[in-house]
């Protein structure tokens, strides 16, 4: 009996032992369970399920569920426009016809928690309803509080309570090649995160709005993203997504998006003024070129040619002539003519401010007081599609 009594105590010992070398060096070994399906009767092995599981080395997982909960789908429904038949006795019969209705789809980002939403011009443009859809299956009316076409942005209002707000990011900081996240409800199948970097920055003269200081990215953009978040990798709002390069209508790996700096602007003068004041000077301006170097007499190697000067405008009252190369406006270096319009709008209309001129071969200084820029003429987008 004693015999038995010892190998018994000496199996224990060993299955203990094994037991606590399995759970320090093998540990998922006895976490595993087996599950027995009801319709086929297998036996699986399946890991137990955590209920706050940390994600994996280079998830963008916290961003986006940061992000993605400020960020709105837009439908709106325009008015179909009504055609007159040329016919006469047509109209006599049936009158004039009213066209269908148009609906549209877009993105947008609620920025406070009074319910602001910013979102692209082109979203909203000449809509008669605007239908706002959160992440959490809220639906709502919204309403214009102000659009700027120049830049393509428009701020929309909605009454909710419990309202998500996206976190604004610096997008001054953003470097080529940093990671970005692109949310948005593309082609209406709901909201979706892409992944990419930045391409490119202070991309301009693409053709798609007056002010143009695009950040590029090759995060899939696609219809339907217009107005949605771009994001970086801790979940800020760095820009507004707004169009694409493509030859299909689709995503091609070339999108662009309105930095946030320019998006508080635009939203501090529509909240605050209802409306987007900007500098204007009367002037036409073209980069340099050796063609217009020669034809004017140029012999600056920097700065913004100015090709025609508006009479009587504030340009021309501080003595701006044709011929001249705006080199500086304040204390703000410009050379394109994209730096240019962007620095001379955001002067404050009225208050005088130092122009750096370059005269053939003379440094030139003038005072100019900026007039308010009149309101801009409906525009086509050449460069790129809009990601509606």
């Amino acid at each position: 009996m004693r015999r038995y009594w010892l190998v018994f105590s000496q199996a224990v010992t060993v299955l203990l032992a094994a037991y606590f070398v399995v759970m320090t060096m093998k540990p998922e070994w006895l976490d595993q369970r087996t599950v027995t399906t009801g319709n086929t009767g297998i036996a699986l092995s399946e890991a137990p399920q955590q209920a706050t599981a940390p994600p994996p080395a280079g998830s963008f997982r916290a961003a986006a569920q940061k992000a993605s909960q400020a960020v709105v789908s837009i439908n709106t429904m325009k008015a179909g426009e009504r055609s007159t038949p040329s016919d006469p006795w047509f109209r006599f019969f049936f009158g004039d016809q009213g066209g269908a209705p148009q609906s549209g789809l877009g993105s947008g980002v609620i920025i406070s928690p009074d319910g602001f939403i910013l979102t692209n011009n082109h979203v909203v443009e000449g809509a008669s309803e605007i239908e706002v859809a959160l992440n959490d299956s809220r639906k709502t009316r919204a309403r214009v509080i102000g659009t700027d076409p120049e830049t393509d942005l428009a701020i929309l209002k909605i009454n909710l309570d419990r309202l998500p707000v996206i976190t604004l990011g610096n997008s001054d900081a953003l470097q080529v090649g940093d990671q970005v996240l692109a949310i948005g409800n593309p082609f209406g199948v709901g909201q979706t995160v892409t992944s990419g970097i930045v391409s490119a920055l202070g991309r301009n003269q693409l053709g798609i709005n007056t002010f143009e200081n695009f950040i590029q990215t090759d995060a899939a953009i696609n219809p339907g993203n217009s107005g949605g978040a771009l994001v970086d990798v801790n979940g800020n709002l760095m820009g507004i997504n707004t169009a694409i390069y493509s030859r299909s209508g689709g995503s091609m790996g070339i999108g662009f998006a309105i930095p946030v700096s320019t998006a508080k602007l635009v939203l501090e003068g529509i909240v605050k003024d209802g409306v987007v004041t900007r500098g204007w000077i009367g002037v036409e301006p073209a980069d340099l070129s050796p063609e217009l170097m020669e034809t004017f007499g140029v012999k600056a190697r920097k700065g913004v040619l100015i090709t025609g000067v508006l009479q009587n405008g504030p340009a021309a009252q501080a003595g701006v002539r044709p011929g001249d190369v705006v080199v500086q406006v304040g204390e703000k270096d410009v050379a394109n003519v994209s730096e240019l319009l962007t620095a001379v709008a955001s002067l404050k209309p009225g208050t005088a401010t130092k122009f750096k001129l370059q005269r053939r071969d003379d440094n030139v200084d003038v005072t100019v007081t900026p007039g308010r820029r009149p309101k801009p003429r409906q525009q086509a987008m050449p460069g790129g599609v809009p990601a509606r």
